[in-house]
């Protein structure tokens, strides 16, 4: 699932009251589980107290945590692990009885190590794969097997969708086998080498997630990442990670970055040694990603050596010496493109802006998303651009400060969201600048996607008539405020749910999105996307709308009218229509739909070897910018229309006949 935060601009500082904050390198200790369950309740906007519903939503959690696809444990487990998880809760505050908790990683091996002897006989000699077989994608629409006979029935089924997939990448079947049989050993290694301090993580999350979506804990290591997401950028070596059958190998090389200037690394190299502190290489291969990755990182202008396995065009062990350095990671900023397009003879220049997220830090000199937009904004106005298409498809959130000021370039000033906290306390938060960076035609682009953040930009500047909002049917449905609670100590930090947040027009977007003014088919408008599919996710509400009338008191911008909306709305759907692109999504997802997650092997093979095909030697970048460009070509096609309709200044239907050139 995708994660989605937003922070308020100021940030909470929680101080441990107990001797366990000195515990060696930062790693969870059973006691500290009630102290962090208690920093939750203190501060969440809805859930104050330890009732027996939180304990029971906890226990669900953590053995979701334990086995999220439903494939490891079996019913008896289940109902033998949830007991001893709620006894623990009720009695962790007085005796914890951390045993039990630590006990849950021997049943984890043991039935790891029964799937691992299961792999070893079932892809044995006589091993066929069976292309009949079907499988439920959807864990919720699982249930665990009642016994060991239908947990092996059902791994049989997994075992030749996995070996499907490895077939599909051209490896020939008896290196599948082996291959696959290895990627259960590591799964016995993972479980053996489980920390108990990892399972009170495990408890600690199942606890927040218990309260709502968005209420977690994050490690040392998770809070690295999460800065790295906030700030964009990193310490190290600029390269993007993975692990493939117990190699790290290297995805894509981060410009700028030390890996790509040195001109040594390549895509697809595997990492198979690492220098330790000492300077002592050590042996990656089989260790897990986030260790190799923590080896790795490091502050700048410190060296790390690796050891790098090429295959192509020939086998080379290679050994180099790359010194970190701090990497911008530009392509997660905000970025303008410029289009052209011709409407009914007359050309225009229009502008697209792109944000994946709302990012910034703590010191000015940290890169900003308000900055970036502004330049992409500037860049735009230079280009004579006459309309612009802000494009938040793919925008999961971030930081609230910096979706108030980019809501601010397009008004003049005034409220653009309001929190409601767990007193009922409503805070204004207002754009208080009156410049206005571009005041012509803009149109919002977003899909179910579109969360937090995202959906308070794109609402405010829909409250205000200042933009039509278009592509998907609604955004993701994200309406909570998270803040930020330091752990003294190195213990990472608790992210907590303090409020509601409303747009302008009195609304919460939580489970509602904001509604497009003009939707059409988007490959992410399914029943399984958005907030209010989410465990436990928090009710919508709505308070007194608080519209500013400063928003536009200068006159300096054309509200957008319902008369245009409808026309415009009109000519997209004549295009749409008649687009083969469209015919093909709204058929993929009629198709999806009516399989209700059931997926037969044989069917996925096709298509995976059809996709294969037409992908071919393409970046996975490049892919997934030409599965969006039917949505966003159309968002530039309305606002086409929307600049000549303006431009015209005729109230009647246009013909909206346009030519593209991008």
């Amino acid at each position: 699932m995708i994660k989605f935060f937003l922070l308020p601009a100021a940030v909470i500082s929680f101080t441990f009251s107990t001797s366990y904050a000195q515990a060696a390198e930062g790693l969870l200790e059973c006691p500290l589980v009630p102290v962090l369950a208690e920093s939750f309740l203190k501060t969440h906007v809805a859930m104050k107290t330890q009732s027996d519903e939180i304990n029971n939503r906890t226990a669900e959690q953590m053995i979701k945590r334990l086995d999220p696809s439903k494939v490891l444990l079996l019913q008896s487990d289940v109902d033998s692990l949830k007991p001893k998880i709620l006894n623990f809760l009720k009695t962790m505050r007085t005796k914890p009885d951390c045993a039990e908790i630590d006990a849950i990683k021997t049943l984890l091996v043991q039935r790891s190590k029964e799937q691992l002897e299961f792999a070893k006989q079932s892809l044995g000699p006589k091993y066929k794969l069976d292309e009949s077989a079907e499988f439920q994608l959807n864990p919720d629409k699982r249930t665990y097997p009642k016994d060991i006979a239908e947990s092996r029935k059902r791994q049989l089924v997994q075992l030749h969708f996995q070996i499907s997939n490895y077939l599909l990448t051209d490896m020939k079947l008896p290196k599948a086998k082996s291959q696959l049989v290895h990627r259960y050993e590591l799964s016995v290694k993972r479980m053996e080498e489980l920390k108990n301090s990892d399972l009170y993580d495990y408890l600690v999350n199942a606890f927040a997630s218990a309260l709502d979506p968005h209420s977690n804990y994050l490690s040392p290591e998770a809070t690295e990442d999460f800065r790295i997401n906030m700030n964009l950028s990193l310490e190290g070596i600029g390269a993007s990670l993975s692990n493939e059958d117990g190699y790290t190998v290297i995805q894509e090389l981060i410009p700028g970055g030390a890996a790509s200037k040195s001109n040594l690394v390549q895509a697809k190299d595997k990492i198979i040694a690492v220098s330790n502190g000492k300077g002592e290489m050590v042996n990656v291969v089989d260790m897990d990603l986030k260790e190799v990755v923590r080896m790795i990182r490091g502050k700048a202008g410190t060296t790390v050596k690796l050891q790098i396995l090429r295959e192509k065009p020939e086998i080379q062990r290679l050994n180099i010496s790359l010194v970190r350095s701090k990497v911008e990671l530009a392509d997660d900023a905000a970025k303008v493109e410029m289009y052209d397009r011709t409407v009914d003879g007359k050309k225009y220049k229009l502008a697209r802006i792109e944000l994946p997220g709302f990012y910034g830090g703590q010191k000015r000199s940290d890169r900003s998303s308000y900055r970036d937009v502004a330049a992409a904004v500037e860049k735009a106005n230079k280009a004579g651009a006459q309309g612009i298409v802000f494009d938040l498809s793919s925008n999961s959130g971030g930081l609230l400060d910096e979706a108030v000021r980019i809501a601010g370039l397009f008004l003049e000033r005034g409220n653009v969201v309001a929190t409601k906290d767990s007193d009922g306390e409503v805070q204004m938060l207002d754009d208080i600048d009156s410049r206005i960076q571009f005041a012509g035609p803009v149109v919002v682009l977003i899909s179910r996607l579109s969360a937090s953040a995202s959906e308070i930009v794109a609402g405010a500047l829909q409250d205000y008539k200042r933009a039509i909002i278009v592509g998907g049917d609604h955004t993701y449905g994200k309406g909570s405020v998270q803040a930020v609670l330091p752990l003294q100590g190195d213990y990472g930090i608790v992210k907590v749910t303090t409020g509601i947040f409303f747009i302008p027009g009195g609304n919460s977007t939580q489970h509602r999105g904001v509604t497009s003014d003009i939707s059409y088919p988007n490959p992410f408008s399914t029943d399984d996307i958005g907030e209010k599919f989410l465990d436990y996710s928090l009710k919508p509400d709505s308070i007194r709308p608080f519209l500013s009338p400063e928003a536009n008191e200068g006159n300096k911008w054309t509200p957008v009218s319902k008369a245009e909306i409808e026309k415009l709305r009109l000519l997209s759907e004549n295009r749409t229509s008649k687009s083969k692109e469209f015919q093909e999504i709204t058929k993929e997802i009629k198709e999806s739909e009516a399989k209700k997650g059931v997926i037969r092997l044989s069917e996925l093979r096709a298509k995976e070897s059809e996709q294969k095909k037409k992908n071919k030697d393409k970046a996975p970048k490049l892919i997934a910018k030409e599965k969006n460009k039917p949505q966003i070509n159309e968002a530039l096609n309305i606002l086409a229309d929307f600049v000549h309709m303006r431009d015209s200044g005729s109230g009647k239907l246009i013909s909206g006949k346009q030519k593209t050139k991008d």
